[in-house]
Order: structure tokens, then sequence, then C-alpha cells
């Protein structure tokens, strides 16, 4: 069969859309135990309506006295807009052609592509599930000839195409929008970046670096709900304390104590116990050294997607890449809500083609799209702990 368009078309649809989507509901154990819902789209926006609280209307009194006062349920909706999710491969036209008489030769492209945008988008998935929105995946501690220097080079990768904003008011930095990250030095925190090498007068300290295009664009993920400081979901914290979740800092050397106190305390406060500790690697070995100090046997678990975690009282505790150093989340899931407009799609043109030629260029892009945002109902039953000295 002679490979073209529309045979291409017709494989993206019908056998890589159910692939993709299927890996990408397991980007994480995190993401893996969150529930994907439609239920509370209305439109381009998330409406949640969310219960805290008690029922006020009970009481205890005299046999023949007067019955306590009736009192419904404390309500709160959340109202959020879809984010915009996306991911595009690109297809050269002298690609298709070389391989229209060997179907297998297109089969192995598409793979290939298919596994990058796999990989790219499960990425930055991981990422936005524990950022704040706004889209910041570092800051400019310093540029040395040349080479841009980061507070942390955690959620960096060579590939990634970056905008500089402003810190003041997050405009982007002329010169500086779609630059690509071409060397990532995690070791050193640092990156180099294609076109002209930035100088420390054009990037000053503190410089912030987002994905393109994407500031103030991004899932409200768990550094949103765990800033106290500032507003969550457009609610003033202050007025609605159910948004206020526990938080530990400056926690030192971690103790099997820290862990339980935390976790009373949210389950104190939140009515439900945690059923996720999730940490970073330093602060897994760290634990990992109070059990061995302790000669308690580690036991495991094995959760959604076939990842194995530890297990800290029978709570899975999972270390996870894109978590802050020296902090231990600790979550009950089920409170957590991916709503979505719907599952991974391809873009389609008005003729219902996924591919499309790039203007002016000999290339076919494919782009998928998921239309959602993360939502968590109570943030007063979530935890984290900070500042964990690492092993």
């Amino acid at each position: 069969m002679a490979v073209n368009l529309t045979n291409a078309d017709k494989a993206l649809k019908t056998f890589y859309l159910d692939a993709v989507s299927e890996q990408l509901d397991f980007v994480s154990p995190f993401y893996a135990m969150v529930k994907k819902s439609t239920d509370d789209v209305w439109g381009k926006e998330v409406r949640k309506l969310v219960k805290y609280g008690l029922n006020g209307g009970i009481g205890a009194g005299e046999e023949d006295g007067a019955l306590p006062a009736s009192a419904g349920n404390n309500y709160s909706q959340i109202a959020l807009t879809l984010k915009n999710l996306y991911g595009t491969i690109e297809i050269t036209d002298k690609a298709i052609r070389a391989s229209e008489n060997n179907a297998g030769a297109f089969v192995n492209l598409l793979n290939s592509e298919m596994e990058g945008l796999i990989k790219s988008s499960a990425f930055n998935l991981g990422r936005m599930l524990f950022g704040d929105g706004t889209g910041k995946i570092a800051s400019v501690s310093a540029v040395t000839k040349g080479i841009v220097v980061l507070d942390s080079a955690r959620n960096v990768m060579e590939g990634m195409i970056v905008d500089f904003r402003n810190a003041a008011d997050g405009s982007v930095i002329a010169g500086y929008a779609g630059r690509k990250i071409v060397v990532a030095d995690h070791s050193a925190n640092a990156v180099k970046i294609d076109g002209t090498a930035p100088t420390s007068t054009e990037l000053p300290e503190g410089t912030i670096v987002t994905l393109q295009g994407s500031y103030n664009k991004e899932l409200t993920g768990l550094g949103a709900i765990f800033d106290t400081s500032s507003d969550l979901y457009g609610m003033s914290r202050s007025e609605n304390t159910w948004l206020m979740p526990y938080v530990l800092s400056g926690a030192g050397t971690i103790s099997e104590l820290t862990i339980q106190t935390a976790l009373d305390k949210i389950e104190e406060s939140g009515g439900a116990p945690a059923d996720l500790i999730i940490c970073s690697w330093g602060v897994r070995r760290s634990l990992q050294s109070v059990f061995a100090a302790n000669k308690r046997v580690i036991d495991t678990v094995e959760l959604a997607g076939g990842y194995k975690a530890m297990s800290y009282n029978g709570i899975p505790v999972v270390a996870d890449r894109f978590c802050p150093s020296g902090c231990m989340y600790l979550l009950n899931t089920k409170d957590f809500t991916l709503n979505q407009l719907c599952d991974w799609q391809w873009l389609t043109g008005d003729d219902g083609s996924i591919l499309k030629q790039v203007a002016g260029k000999p290339v076919y892009t494919a782009t998928l799209v998921k239309y959602a945002e993360l939502v968590c109902a109570r943030p007063y039953g979530q935890g984290v702990i900070k500042g964990i000295t690492e092993s």
C-alpha cells in the first residue's frame, strides 16, 4: 500500500490517538490517581460546587423541647477558565515521499514522532502538576560568558523552547522570546540557548523563564495550592479558610514523628486521611535513612499505572523529579479532579484532515489538544512539609 497523507491521517486518528491518550494518563503516580471528568465543565469554564465544614442542623435538647434549628451545608463555587494544552509533531514532505513505497519506513517515522510527542507532553504535564499556573519553570541567577545559570534546572531539558520575561511585570524581554535550550547542565543548574549569547544586563538576576507562550496559561498545580500568601481560584484565603492547607516550614531533619504529626493535623482539619505522599528524591533518601536507622522493614505497594512505591503506615511514598527540593506533599488524591472538556484530540481542518501543511514550507504538522484544569475541592485537606534536609 502506497503511503500518502490520507493514510497517515487515518493512522493518527484510529491508532495513535488511543495509544497516546492511554500513555498520557499515567505520566506520574499522582496524575494516574487523579480523577478525570467532564462533569463540571460548562462551555469554556470549570464551575465546581464544593462543600466544606459541617451541616449546622445538629444539636441536643430536652425531651419535649425545641428541635435544633435547621441549617444547610456550606457551599462555595470554584469558577476557572479551562487551560489549553497543545502538543505538535512535524513531518517533512521529503520524509513522506521517501517512504511512500515503504509502509514500514513510514510507520517507523510516525512512531518516532509520536514517541517524542509523548515524552515531551508527559514531561510538561508532570511539571505543571507542581507549578502555580504562571508557567514559570525557573528564574535566572546569573549569566556567565553567555551561559544562563538558573536557580534550578529541574524543569528544563534540551530542545525546550522558552521565553525570558521581566520579573516585575512578566513582559517578554526583547530578543528573548522563543529561544531554544541547546544544552541543559543539571549538575550546574545552567543552560545554553540558541541565537546571540545573552549578557547579565539583558537577563538580570530574577528574570523569569517560561515555556514558549505559556505565561499564566498552565494548569493550577500544587504550587498554587500551597502558596498561602496568594489567593486561590480567584478567592481570598482569609475569607475562605477552607482554602488554607497545612504547611510546615523549616522542618530540618525528617522524622516519623514530624510526618505523623502532619498527617494527624491534615486529618483533623480535613476529616479524611492522606492517601499519597510525594517528595523529592533527596527527601526519599532521607526517609529511607530514618527507616534504616530504626531497623524498620520498608514495605512496598503497587499503584495505578504499574508504579511501585515504598509506604509509610500504608500510605504510598513516591519521589517525583518535579517535586521541589526539601519538600514532602501529603495529599488526599480523591479531592483532586482534572476537569476536561474532552480527552486528548487531534486538531482537524475544515476537511477533517489532521496533517496540515505549514504555509510556505514543505512541512506538515499535526497538533494534539486537551482543554482542562486541575481543581482541588478541599485544599484544607492537603499538607506539605518544607525545608527537609536531603540526603
